[in-house]
C-alpha cells in the first residue's frame, strides 16, 4: 500500500461506519447480517432498503458490464468495470446532506465533446483508487469511507467477466432458431429471449470477501435486477456459487416488479424462480417477495417457492407513481417483516 494512505487498523473503512450506526439497534440485538447480489439499478434498489434495516449489509456485485464509461475503463485499463460497484456505493450513502452529496457526485457524468463525455465521476474515483493500492477490494472499501456509505460493497470476481447467452428467435425470421449472444449489453438488449447463460472465462475466481460474506451472513438477498446479466452470474462462479448453497444464512429472492424487455419478456412471477431453479439446482430458498399489484394469482408463483423451500411474501413494495421502480420505505419494511419472521 502505498506511504500516503494509512495502515489497516483492523477492519474495512465500511465497517467504522456501521458500527456508528449500530448505536441505534436495541441493546443485546445484533443487525442480521445481510448480502444482496446483484448488479445495477436492481441492487441498487435492494441496498438502498437494505440499509433502512440493518447497519450489517454488504453487496456482492457482478462484474461483467461492457458498456458506457465501464466498458472503455475496462478495455483501455484492463480493470473490473466499475459502473455497478460505483452504483452500489451510492445507494449506501445515508440520507443526511454528507450522503446526498457524495451520492450525486459519484453518479455525475461530464458531458462534453471530447473523451471524458459519458464517464461517471464515481468509476474515475474507483479505478484510481485501484491503481494506487494494486488491490480492488481495498480501493472500494476507501471509497466507501469517503461516501460514509452504510455497508461494504464487493465484486463477485477478482476478475471482468463476460456473459454468454444462448438466445431463441434473435432473428424474427427464425423465431425457434438457437443462436449465441456474448457481452452484458447485447445480452440485455437481444431482440430474442434468453434461455441461459455462461461466463468466459469459464469457473471464473471468486473474490475471497465475497465467498467469506457470504458464509457468515444470516440472509441472503437475490434480485431485483436484470436476472439473466446481474443476479443469475453469480450462481456460475464456482466457489461463490457452493458457499450460496452450502451458507447456513437464510436465502430470500424479491422478484422483479416487470419483465425487461428482450432480457425477460414474458416473464411470469415465477418464471423468475424456475430460471433460478435451472441455472442452480441445489440452491433452496426460504422466502420468495413479491408486490401484491403484480401477483394476482397466487397459486403458480406459491407452489414454486414451497417446491423450493421457502413461502411466498405479498406486500406493496412499488413506487406509488406507477413506475415499475421499488419504493425504498416500502421495499425497507418489507425486508424488515421477513427478517423478524
Amino acid at each position: 500500500m502505498s506511504d500516503n494512505f494509512p495502515a489497516d487498523s483492523g477492519g474495512s473503512p465500511a465497517d467504522a461506519a456501521a458500527a456508528g450506526a449500530a448505536a441505534d439497534d436495541p441493546p443485546g440485538v445484533s443487525p442480521p447480517r445481510v448480502v444482496a447480489l446483484g448488479g445495477g439499478h436492481g441492487l441498487h434498489a435492494s441496498l438502498s432498503a437494505l440499509r433502512r434495516v440493518t447497519t450489517d449489509v454488504t453487496a456482492v456485485v457482478t462484474v461483467a458490464d461492457d458498456g458506457g464509461s465501464s466498458g472503455r475503463l475496462r478495455e483501455e485499463l484492463g480493470v473490473l468495470p466499475p459502473g455497478d460497484l460505483r452504483m452500489a456505493l451510492a445507494a449506501l450513502c445515508g440520507d443526511d446532506e454528507w450522503g446526498h452529496t457524495w451520492s450525486e457526485v459519484v453518479q455525475h457524468r461530464f458531458r462534453s465533446e471530447g473523451q471524458l463525455h459519458g464517464h461517471a465521476v464515481g468509476n474515475l474515483l474507483i479505478v484510481a483508487l485501484w491503481e494506487l493500492l494494486g488491490d480492488s477490494v481495498a480501493g472500494l472499501d476507501w471509497v466507501g469511507q469517503l461516501l460514509g456509505a452504510h455497508g461494504r460493497v464487493l465484486p463477485m470476481s477478482s476478475v471482468p467477466l463476460d456473459i454468454v447467452a444462448e438466445v431463441e428467435g434473435a432473428d424474427p425470421a427464425h423465431p425457434f432458431e438457437i443462436s449465441t449472444v456474448r457481452g452484458q449489453v447485447a445480452c440485455a438488449s437481444t431482440r430474442g429471449r434468453v434461455r441461459s447463460i455462461s461466463l468466459v472465462p469459464e469457473a471464473p475466481p471468486a473474490s475471497h470477501q465475497a465467498v467469506k460474506a457470504v458464509r457468515e451472513a444470516d440472509w441472503v438477498v437475490f434480485g431485483p435486477g436484470s436476472w439473466f446479466t446481474s443476479v443469475l452470474p453469480h450462481l456460475l462462479v464456482p466457489e461463490l456459487a457452493e458457499a450460496l448453497v452450502e451458507t447456513r444464512a437464510r436465502r430470500m429472492v424479491a422478484l422483479n416488479l416487470s419483465p425487461q424487455k428482450g432480457e425477460t419478456d414474458g416473464f411470469r412471477p415465477e418464471t423468475y424462480l424456475e430460471v433460478l431453479a435451472a441455472h442452480a439446482p441445489r440452491l433452496g430458498i426460504d422466502a420468495v417477495l413479491a408486490d401484491s399489484g403484480v401477483v394476482g394469482d397466487t397459486t403458480r408463483v406459491g407452489e414454486v417457492a414451497k417446491e423450493m423451500g421457502g413461502r411466498l411474501v405479498v406486500r406493496d413494495v412499488a413506487a406509488g407513481d406507477g413506475s415499475p421502480r421499488h419504493d425504498p420505505d416500502l421495499l425497507a419494511a418489507a425486508f424488515d417483516d421477513v427478517f423478524r419472521d
